[in-house]
């Protein structure tokens, strides 16, 4: 299959079928099901297209009254056997899956009033202490008090999935984590969380500690890093500290704190940062750079936090990695990687400055490679007028092998180092052309941005 810089299916490409592995990859390899909770859109949400409707008000005062409660069901405690579980229960496999596709974020936006940005926390030693909402101090804390102060920061989020099986129609709920981040209602989490909501409209809700829900709006999301922020209308909410990954270290304690198996609601497990920057392969087109952790995580653990012994939020969790003989392999989002997106997603609604070249490319294998007498890369399919690719000189057929320093092998190399680049920024690409290798020289478009309206290219 083909797909565009955009991870769009484009049914018009032809060719032979390539399902090799890359010898050289080296990253995990874990697919993505959504396992997210039912949010019910207000009124005013407009449908999950371009951006919608605006979302407005924001003051401080006590929490609305919840829109509903939701009924606790016994917790069932379920035996699994994953051959390979994404934190958001998904099934997944190990090893490097190379396919043709590509991967850029869409974003739905809504417009929104300026909220507080995102900052990392500064260490200012003991803040006042109370009996009712435990308060961030900056000093490492036990972790019951880390526990009691994730209990007012860490939500519920399920999707409200409907499907139609010979006219009978029957809903399950997909269920995730998120974490507040500001006192008025933004709340952070997975977009495999909240994708079920995002493409087909189904319902989000955001149930709090003291079991009251609310529908939830979805202001953005970007996919590369596997990110959304949502908002639900409440007041005087406790949003997470914002730590700094700069300062960690393998070794250094850390806390999860979710919903395993969507039912086990608030549970805790730690354990140890056991390595920085593994880069991990979500799904056949997507790889992510995480931080590998060996607290327990479960599907329903997915975008919920991952605290440091002071109580600051490190990483977003994402992915579990396990198999036969193997467990205690989790991987979080470093929350440096998403404190721009989010703090943009939050003020305007979407994503800016991110790189765009205006190419539709397949993965070139070892096997075709050989097979054609060709080299391995990404294939250019298509190349859309106008676009940057096309005023670097790049053709229908030329083999990306090269972007600026990085080696590209497949189409997930072209998108994970694309993201080392921004819209106008300028840099070598290097493709084989028949049996020679042509250095050009590109300037990144911006994504969303068409260089010429007159010839839109799938989307992008």
């Amino acid at each position: 299959m083909l797909y565009n810089e955009n991870n769009r299916y484009d049914p018009n490409f032809g060719g032979p079928s390539q399902n090799g592995e890359n010898g050289e990859e080296k990253s995990y390899t874990v697919r993505y099901e959504p396992w997210q909770t039912p949010l019910r859109r207000e009124s005013k949400a407009a449908q999950y297209d371009p951006p919608p409707g605006a979302y407005n008000a924001r003051t401080t005062e006590a929490p609305a009254p919840p829109k509903k409660k939701r009924s606790r069901a016994p917790a069932r405690v379920a035996a699994l056997l994953l051959a390979c579980a994404v934190v958001s229960g998904a099934a997944a496999y190990g090893g490097a899956r190379l396919a043709w596709s590509q991967y850029t974020p869409e974003v739905y936006g809504y417009t929104s009033p300026a909220p507080s940005p995102l900052v990392p926390a500064q260490s200012t030693g003991g803040a006042k202490d109370t009996n009712t909402t435990p308060v961030y101090t900056g000093e490492v804390m036990p972790a019951e008090r880390i526990y009691e102060l994730a209990l007012t920061q860490v939500v519920g989020v399920n999707t409200d999935v409907k499907t139609n099986i010979f006219g009978q129609e029957t809903s399950r709920a997909v269920s995730g984590s998120g974490f507040i981040v500001s006192e008025d209602g933004y709340i952070v989490t997975n977009y495999h969380v909240i994708s079920y909501a995002a493409e087909y409209g189904y319902d989000l809700t955001v149930m709090l500690r003291d079991g009251s829900s609310y529908p939830a709006k979805i202001i953005g999301f970007d996919k590369d890093i596997d990110v959304a922020v949502i908002k639900i209308d409440a007041r005087g909410l406790n949003p997470v500290t914002i730590g700094n990954n700069e300062n960690m270290k393998v070794g250094e304690t850390v806390y999860a704190v979710g919903n395993p198996l969507g039912e086990l609601d608030y549970t805790m497990t730690s354990g140890i940062i056991s390595a920085l920057d593994r880069v991990i392969s979500v799904d056949s087109s997507t790889r992510i750079n995480m931080f590998q952790f060996d607290a327990a995580v479960n599907s329903g653990n997915s975008g919920g936090p991952v605290y440091n012994s002071r109580g600051e939020v490190v990483g977003i969790v994402s992915a579990k990695y396990s198999f036969t003989g193997v467990e205690g392999l989790g991987f979080a989002i470093p929350i440096n990687d998403v404190v721009d997106i989010v703090n943009q997603l939050m003020t305007t609604g979407h994503i800016s400055g991110k790189p765009a070249m205006g190419v539709s490319v397949r993965t070139i294998t070892p096997e075709a490679a050989e097979y054609y007498g060709r080299v391995v890369g990404a294939g250019v399919e298509k190349v859309q007028p106008g676009s940057a690719a096309d005023k670097a000189g790049i053709k229908v057929g030329d083999i990306i092998i090269k972007l600026g320093d990085y080696e590209i092998t497949s189409v997930e190399d072209l998108i994970f180092y694309k993201r080392k680049f921004k819209a106008g920024d300028t840099t070598t690409i290097t493709v084989n052309r028949g049996k020679e290798e042509i250095v050009l020289e590109i300037t990144f478009d911006e994504e969303g941005v068409t260089p010429t309206a007159s010839t839109p290219f799938d989307n992008e």
